[in-house]
């Protein structure tokens, strides 16, 4: 199961979404705009109130950084394993939502 932590408004979480949506992925959706509760489960999970943040519990993985969720979305979940993003790793540290 993938579970995704992240805010309607937050640019690279809609990244995340839309990337989801053209690999016809489906995640358990926690927004947490507007939960105070989901927000310390996040914190308490990760260690951070940053978002978007992947949980794969299939294969062991989380994760924050929109870039590098996508890239394990396009290898582990794309077609063929080898989108667009495939090995791609992506940080760009000064870009964060919290």
């Amino acid at each position: 199961m993938l579970t995704l932590y992240y805010k309607p408004t937050c640019p690279y979480c809609r990244r995340v979404l839309a990337t989801a949506e053209r690999l016809n992925v489906a995640f358990d959706l926690k927004d947490v705009s507007e939960d105070e509760m989901l927000r310390e489960e996040l914190i308490a999970k990760g260690g951070k109130k940053q978002v978007p943040y992947l949980i794969d519990a299939e294969r062991g993985v989380s994760m924050y950084e929109s870039g590098d969720i996508i890239a394990h979305l396009e290898q582990h979940y794309g077609e063929s394993g080898s989108g667009k993003y495939a090995g791609l790793r992506i940080h760009r540290g000064d870009e964060v939502c919290e």
